[in-house]
Order: C-alpha cells, then structure tokens, then sequence
C-alpha cells in the first residue's frame, strides 16, 4: 500500500448519504493506489510495513467447534495436510473455536516434520481474539495472545483478527494499540478485524492502527459489505476476507429444487450454520426466492463444468477489495478440495455476471433490514 495513503488522515474522507465513500478534497487521494502483489492462488494483504501473503481460498475451521459432527484429532490433522499439500494452505481458526488452535499446532508440527522448509514457508495460521467486555489492560492482551501462541505451537501469530462486541465501550481501541506493540515486539506478524463495521474501521484507522484486513460475512445473498465498508476498504488499502460465502453449505446443489417447509422432504437443516444462513435467507427473501437463485447459479455451473458453491465463492472473490474467501472444512469428515482449487481456474464472464446480479438483486437490501457489517452480532 502507498505510505502517502496510510499516512492520511481519515478525516480526508467522507460518508454521502446513499451510504458511500469519498474523498474529501486533497490532490493526493486519486493517485493512491493499494499496490498487491497477487497471482491466482495467493494474495498480499497490507498496510505500511506490515504484510503477509495468503491463499485467496482459505479453510475456515469454525466447524471444529461443535455441532458438526464429532472431530477426531488425528483424522482431522491429516486432512488439514491434505488440503495444504492441494495448495489451500491458509488456515483460519480462533480462540472460541473449540480445538481449532491446538489442531493447528499438530498440524503444523507435523509439516515441520514431514515437509520441507519451503512447504513450511507457505502455510498460514490466521486466528482470532474475541474477549469478554473487560478492561483491556497491556497485560490481560498479552496473556491472551500468549494462549493462542501457545496453543498454536508458534512464536509469532500471522495474524490476529481482532472482534468486540460493544462499540458503546470504546475499549476496542485500548485493545487495538496493545497487540500492535505485541505485533513490533514479533509476538504477531499482522494485526486485522473481525466483524467491525465501517464506521469503526474509520476510527481506527484515523488512530493509525495498521490493520491489513476485515474479516466479514460477504455471499451472493448478503451484499452488504459492498454498498459501504469496499470503498473504504479501496481508499485505505485494507482488504475484506469473507465468510458465509456459500451460507454453511446452502449455496450448493442440495438445496437446489427442495421444499424444506414439509419435514422430511428435503435435506435437514442440521447444523448451526445452516440455520443460521436460513435466517439470512428468510431476511433477504425467503426459499422460494431462493431457489431462483440457485438455478441462476446452476446454469453458471454447468456452463463452465464447475460446482454452485465454486462459483458462489469466485463471484464473491472478484467483487471489490474482497482479499479472500473463506470455505469451512470439516476435517475428517468430508472436504472440498477439488471445488476449491476449481475457483482459481474459474473465469466468470459478463454475462455470468449480470445474471448472477440480477438474481442476488431480487431479494432485499440486507444493508437496510440488518444494518451494516457486523451488526448483526450487536443487535438487542
């Protein structure tokens, strides 16, 4: 990212009221460009001096905290091995996901063992921190990401996503400034949100806290990142990972032509993530609604030989300041390796996309009917 960029105030720029941003007026801003270097498979998330590369198709391992099925340990190192060796090697866990933490340090002890450096080199442990509302003392931060080193088997965490609860406390920001001392003192090598909002990204950023990334829930079905946090997102630099992007599975051909309103006619919703991205659904449409765009993306699909969740993650992928996309993994018990690396040979062309727009633009503004990035995790 250009230094000019990180070193301009915030207060350069402005919300209109249609919920956008723009620049305010100072001659600098339109030549500012966030500059990545990216390939197919690998992107670089920035901000100044801080860096780290990551696989655009990330293993979420949210799964691993129960209510999917029960994980055995090695079973499911060995699928983590599976995925890295196909080339997904980026991890993405937290402090709240159950074992999540302690798998990776299997894992990784197990790639220092069995693989060689330049494997090593490759692979990616992105965690989280999400405390309780307490005060952020230096101290209670530290003995904090310390558990997570620990758990994790490593000296220095690749990157830190950060997550609050209350913005009413503004205790975030105390928060905030400890781990980037933790990040020059080389206990984190990359500090980013989770879950915050656009606002709360400005203020952030106006402290000049180098976060790289936001990590929010982003599908064809939730746009909501799009209509505020991306143009932020694109002045400062700061990239957008996703999740929920094939909404716990209900973006894929099982939901496809399924009346799941007579019980036991249709596949069950039987995990909290399907029942969580149900209620997504009813808010922007409901099932009928639904279907429609399934088929939209079925046709996509079977136009370019692919899978409905390889190209429900691509055309999340190509939307603006989107870094990475996360697909949850339920280690040892199925994967989804072959779809995954399919994304990165997928080409979704303009027709593709304008059908895919006009389907996922049926339903409602989720912006209006939940608010913005996040709030749905702070609503009363």
């Amino acid at each position: 990212m250009s230094e000019l960029l990180m070193r301009l105030p915030l207060s350069k720029f402005t919300f209109t009221g249609n919920g956008t941003v723009r620049a305010r007026k100072y001659k600098h801003v339109s030549s500012c460009q966030c500059v990545l270097t990216e390939d197919k498979r690998r992107i670089v998330v920035k901000n100044g001096k801080d860096a780290l590369d990551i696989c655009r198709v990330v293993n979420g391992m949210w799964q691993t905290s129960g209510g999917w099925g029960r994980i055995e340990r090695d079973g499911a190192v060995d699928a983590m091995l599976r995925y890295a060796d196909s080339g997904l090697t980026t991890f993405d866990m937290a402090d709240i996901y159950g074992p999540a933490e302690d798998l990776y340090g299997i894992f990784i002890n197990r790639v220092r063992r069995e693989r060689p450096p330049e494997f090593l080199e490759k692979v990616r442990g992105l965690t989280k921190w999400v405390p309780p509302p307490v005060k952020m003392t230096r101290s209670f931060v530290s003995d904090s990401i310390n558990v997570s080193r620990k758990r994790m088997d490593v000296d220095s965490l690749d990157m830190l996503q950060f997550h609050w609860w209350d913005y009413s406390n503004p205790g975030y920001l105390d928060a905030l400034k400890h781990l980037t001392d933790l990040k020059d003192e080389g206990k984190i090598k990359t500090v980013a949100l989770t879950n915050f909002d656009t606002e709360r990204l400005q203020i952030i950023l106006e402290n000049e806290i180098p976060v790289v990334s936001n990590q929010v829930q982003h599908s064809i079905v939730d746009m909501r990142p799009q209509q505020r946090m991306a143009e932020l997102c694109q002045l400062s630099g700061v990239k957008l990972i996703t999740y929920g992007t094939v909404m716990g599975g209900l973006l894929s051909e099982k939901f496809l032509d399924t009346n799941i309103s007579i019980p036991f006619a249709g596949p069950a919703l039987n995990t909290p993530s399907l029942q969580k991205y149900k209620r997504m659904i009813d808010a922007w449409g409901g099932w009928g609604l639904f279907q429609g765009l399934l088929r939209s993306l079925k046709q996509v699909a079977n136009k370019h030989g692919v899978s409905i969740p390889t190209v429900a993650v691509k055309y999340i992928l190509d939307q603006p300041a989107v870094g990475g996309s996360m697909v949850g993994v339920r280690l040892g018990l199925s994967d989804h390796i072959e779809d995954c690396n399919a994304i990165f040979s997928l080409v979704l062309d303009e027709d593709d996309v304008n059908s895919i727009r006009e389907a996922s633009a049926k339903g409602k503004d989720l912006l209006k009917v939940i608010g913005d990035c996040g709030d749905e995790y702070r609503r009363a």
